[in-house]
């Protein structure tokens, strides 16, 4: 019986980080939405608002990310998170303080081609 049970709380766990990450994902569209590029910048991952320097907040607003759609879907691989919304998808890290944005604005070129994304960390 006990064994039945652990899987069973293993999925709970990562339907709450899927959860969790698809919550920033949708904080981070909101932010700029509302042209609240310090917001925005504050969901973001270390790489990614280095590659926005010197003016992460103005810079994050100008990069013309997708502002209207809803999650589709979230997937998590380990440390990592997948975000689906309409019309973009975001991929998450973990951190010690939850997750952070390392790339937004992402388009699928096919299955044998990294996504192309407007935001991204090195």
């Amino acid at each position: 019986m006990c064994l039945a049970v652990l899987p069973v709380a293993g999925c709970g766990s990562v339907d709450r980080r899927a959860d969790a990450a698809a919550a920033v994902a949708e904080q981070l569209r909101r932010a700029v939405a509302n042209g609240d590029g310090v917001a925005a910048c504050a969901l973001l991952a270390p790489s990614a608002v280095a590659e926005l320097e010197p003016a992460c907040p103005e810079a994050v607003i100008d990069e013309d990310l997708p502002t209207t759609g809803a999650v589709r879907g979230a997937d998590v691989y380990g440390q990592w998170a997948q975000v689906r919304l309409d019309d973009d998808t975001v991929f998450l890290a973990a951190f010690g303080g939850g997750w952070r944005v390392v790339a937004a604005g992402c388009r699928s070129r096919g299955e044998a081609e990294p996504y192309d994304c407007t935001v991204q960390g090195r």
